[in-house]
């Protein structure tokens, strides 16, 4: 049997957008073995092979993956002080994804409306900012922000809203690594850029991605009208 290999060799392609909505985990930075030392040690303290947890953890709030295994340390107490450790104990695990600084900086820079929607908390998140000196977002929506984790969409929508956009049906554009996260912006209505970076490409396909690349170099920000509120970014070397 013939195996087909990936070609990610789509022509270059402009899309508009008002508003830009960030994953964190997978997406901005790559924290899977922080990640896998962080489960195991949780793992190791509740009687749960950290395996199983992480079989499912990933682009999950820790909260609702807690729920299933040790449901009395499934409380924003215990998570966001285990999370705010993680930046700290495993700060040398953390690398960025190729091209999201870049990105950040071009958007961040030109006053382009973005915020990260992630399912870390407001401690994790603010953690690996701080730790890899990334751009801040004036708004973010974290864990414990919302009601329904990923692949729900209310975060999404949440997202959008945080950003006050002055548009009846302000364009929005999400970039996301994992399923949930894919499913989540798409039910919201969004356009959704999919990284190849945790997850395979049936995984991203399946879940609904519009495109789908390596990394955060195939994306750069092109153009920003300020007039008329909208941004102008290029897709290059997308997956055909």
């Amino acid at each position: 049997m013939t195996v087909t290999e990936a070609s990610f060799s789509a022509p270059a392609e402009l899309v508009k957008a008002h508003g830009l909505l960030f994953d964190m985990d997978g997406t901005i930075i790559d924290s899977t073995e922080a990640v896998i030392k962080n489960w195991t040690k949780i793992g190791k303290k509740i009687g749960v092979d950290p395996e199983v947890i992480l079989a499912t953890s990933h682009g999950r709030r820790s909260i609702d993956v807690l729920q299933i295994y040790e449901p009395k340390l499934a409380n924003w107490e215990y998570i966001s002080q285990i999370e705010g450790l993680i930046p700290k104990e495993f700060g040398a695990d953390v690398v960025e994804i190729p091209g999201s600084r870049a990105l950040l900086e071009q958007i961040d820079e030109q006053c382009v409306p973005w915020s990260i929607v992630t399912s870390g908390t407001r401690a994790l998140v603010t953690g690996w900012l701080d730790v890899l000196k990334l751009a801040h977002p004036k708004n973010l929506v974290v864990a414990e922000d919302v009601t329904h984790g990923k692949p729900d969409p209310e975060c999404y929508r949440m997202g959008q809203t945080k950003l006050d956009l002055q548009y009846t049906q302000p364009s929005m554009l999400v970039f996301e690594d994992a399923p949930a996260g894919i499913r989540a912006g798409r039910a919201a209505g969004f356009k959704v850029i999919a990284l190849n970076t945790t997850h395979s490409l049936d995984q991203l396909r399946e879940a609904g991605a519009d495109w789908i690349v390596r990394d955060m170099r195939s994306v750069t920000l092109k153009a920003w009208d300020e007039t008329n509120g909208e941004a102008q970014l290029e897709i290059v070397n997308a997956l055909v």
